[in-house]
């Protein structure tokens, strides 16, 4: 499978080329940053701390992407919104795992799937995933009896917040609950709030030092609390989880997908 990767010199694309260039299935054909780069010019291998590949990284998307198989995207929400356009143009099978995207970034996303295909999901990592499906599961059986909080720990580079994993999550409490994620979700409190509405979902965002990501979704009810946890102690799960990704899209028909369906849950 050959391989662009958009962000390639970034802390994820980084790690994925990592990966890729010591996988025996794969073959990166492109590395994308932007113009500005001071990365421009350089072999991705030597920049991975391997031995050089003949692959320089580029600002040309169009160049680097005719060999390409894949296109994994982490350019982050800036650089995924500024590709969406030449997305449309190559019509190659992608991956993206920007998060903080806009809801227009995101409708053009939906919209490019009608024509390749697309997994898109905020999080590559098996375990965050089973976090997702197990939320599901645990939200439709306590129902009313339990409020629902969502506690998200990054280290203190991320821009994003809450992150993109949070967001996930209460979107799938708030479908399986049948709330309005839009007016039921509390990001934080401050201040005389008053008591707790019923069908709120706190969300709290922690940044420090490398925290490389932490989620509990926490069900507390009358006398007892039930905690969900996944704490990620390397990216190099989120960086395996986007080339599995890579791999199961390869073929695949237009379509929008998630790990969900990559993993088979």
């Amino acid at each position: 499978m050959n391989l662009c990767i958009i962000g390639a010199s970034g802390r994820m694309g980084k790690l994925i080329a990592t990966h890729a260039l010591q996988n025996n299935d794969t073959k990166i054909t492109g590395a994308i940053e932007y113009h500005s780069s001071p990365n421009i010019g350089q072999d991705i291998g030597l920049l991975c701390g391997l031995n050089a590949v003949g692959v320089k990284i580029d600002s040309n998307i169009f160049d680097s992407a005719k060999s390409a198989d894949v296109i994994i995207d982490f350019s982050g929400a800036n650089g995924t919104e500024n590709n969406v356009k030449n997305f449309q143009i190559i019509k190659k099978p992608l991956v993206i795992g920007s998060t903080g995207l806009k809801d227009t970034t995101i409708a053009s996303i939906k919209e490019l799937s009608k024509t390749c295909p697309i997994v898109f999901t905020p999080n590559m990592s098996m375990g965050v995933n089973l976090l997702f499906k197990l939320t599901e599961i645990v939200s439709k059986i306590l129902k009313d009896d339990f409020d629902i909080e969502i506690i998200e720990s990054h280290h203190n580079k991320k821009k994003d917040s809450p992150s993109g994993t949070a967001m996930k999550l209460a979107e799938i409490i708030s479908e399986s609950l049948k709330l309005d994620l839009e007016k039921d979700v509390v990001y934080g409190r401050k201040g005389l709030v008053g008591e707790r509405n019923k069908n709120e979902i706190g969300i709290h965002a922690v940044r420090g030092g490398d925290i490389v990501g932490e989620h509990n979704v926490m069900f507390c009810g009358n006398g007892e609390i039930l905690e969900l946890t996944h704490k990620a102690t390397s990216r190099s799960t989120f960086a395996v989880g986007a080339l599995k990704a890579a791999k199961w899209v390869c073929n695949k028909t237009p379509g929008l997908y998630t790990m969900f369906d990559v993993l088979g849950l």
